[in-house]
């Protein structure tokens, strides 16, 4: 619970960091940054989904 309202504080800061900057338009870009990572996670996921099934199974033939 605490981690979650920590993260959510540094996440808050460079938001009101990004839009406060003067530049017109930031050179490190936070959001697209943020949003490449989430592509990254949902796409190992996707790719990790038969070999955790074959898991699974092995798992509970193992325990009959």
């Amino acid at each position: 619970m605490n981690f979650a309202k920590l993260f959510f504080f540094v996440f808050a800061c460079f938001v009101v960091l990004s839009t406060v900057s003067g530049a017109p338009e930031p050179r490190w870009k936070f959001f697209k940054k943020v949003e490449r990572v989430g592509q990254h996670i949902r796409d190992g996921i996707i790719k990790a989904g038969p070999a955790v099934a074959v898991v699974g199974q092995a798992a509970a033939i193992a325990g009959k």
